[in-house]
């Protein structure tokens, strides 16, 4: 698609200095954008890289003057950094939701519906009574079991199986190879050693907004749901146990593993490979850094974790200060050590 530097700039509320009829049709980095490409000027250590770029337009801040020639097109906008990342945004929307139709060969199962503007891919497959919402795209090779519901503009891409009874809400995007709706990991031991598998009989419900990452797996619920609630953000290579409740707008980075029936409060980040213990709970606006092992709850709201097992942050802090002098302190000691064994035997036998 191209859109032309004023049209752009009226999406973006911003004032356009040079060629208004120049047509763009891509985004670029200021250092290698072409004719057609627009990039963003906000932080001024870039700006020697006006002078030479060759891009079409050029987001700045209002006010900004250039102090020679240029080539670009300029957009003043209020905070240029926001504004291309609006403009990121209606691009990837614009690229994400242009196919429609159905690719051969692909199934659909009895009672199931689909609304307008569906996409699915070559070899997708859909189960028996799935209710699919308008303008859903369902990449090649994507599994969506029996009983499934999927909300408006979702986007399932290639590889990613969704178990039955699944519930996937609007505005979501899942990536490949992730898995929803597996069993938990539920196993009873025996007197003999041996362990009897528990059903695992629940669903997962994955409510708005809802971005996941490759490689990412939420086991079902035993009973009831596991539960990702609206807003929520998970990287790659994430594992959620059965009945684990993420509350909104939470972040979790990649590796991190989350155990059965934990529960994560709101607007909380949890950091890279970070271990939560299961049947606790996380208190909203937590953060938890990276590595960090959680074994009890958190109850105040806003505080930040470090260690594993992990503490507050100030007292990481100072533990952490301590530790680094250890091996000051183990020469410290022995030098006490070698000194007291060197002592006179009436010393040591206190005589005097």
């Amino acid at each position: 698609m191209e859109f032309s530097v004023s049209q752009i700039a009226s999406m973006l509320g911003g004032e356009v200095v040079g060629d208004g009829t120049r047509k763009i049709n891509n985004l670029g980095k200021i250092e290698t954008a072409g004719p057609s490409d627009i990039s963003f000027l906000s932080n001024p250590k870039y700006e020697n890289y006006l002078y030479t770029s060759q891009a079409g337009a050029v987001i700045a801040k209002k006010g900004f003057v250039a102090q020679k020639e240029i080539h670009p097109s300029l957009i003043l906008v209020d905070d240029p950094y926001t504004s291309f990342t609006l403009l990121l945004e209606q691009y990837h929307q614009l690229i994400s939701f242009q196919k429609q139709g159905v690719e051969q060969p692909s199934f659909i199962g009895d009672k199931s519906e689909v609304g307008e503007g569906i996409y699915r891919g070559a070899f997708s497959y859909i189960g028996h009574q799935v209710k699919i919402g308008k303008n859903v795209k369902i990449y090649p090779n994507a599994y969506i079991g029996d009983n499934v519901t999927i909300g408006d503009n979702t986007i399932i891409y290639a590889g990613v199986k969704v178990y039955s009874k699944t519930v996937i809400g609007s505005h979501c995007v899942i990536h490949s190879g992730t898995v929803i709706g597996s069993d938990g990991f539920g196993f009873a031991p025996q007197a003999d050693g041996t362990y009897k598998t528990i059903p695992q009989l629940g669903n997962v419900i994955i409510e708005d907004n809802v971005d996941i990452g490759a490689n990412t797996v939420i086991d079902c619920a035993t009973m009831g749901s596991t539960i990702i609630r609206k807003g929520v953000k998970l990287d790659n290579l994430i594992q959620i146990a059965h009945n684990v409740e993420v509350g909104k707008n939470t972040v979790v980075a990649a590796q991190a593993g989350i155990s059965g029936s934990a529960k994560v409060g709101e607007n909380c980040v949890v950091a890279g490979q970070v271990g939560i213990v299961g049947h606790l709970q996380i208190a909203n606006k937590t953060t938890i850094a990276a590595q960090s092992g959680i074994s009890k709850t958190i109850t105040e709201e806003g505080t930040v974790w470090m260690g594993s097992p992990a503490f507050d942050h100030g007292s990481y802090l100072k533990t952490y200060a301590a530790f680094k002098k250890l091996p000051d302190l183990v020469k410290q000691l022995r030098a006490l050590e070698e000194k007291v064994l060197n002592l006179p035997a009436s010393l040591k036998n206190n005589e005097y």
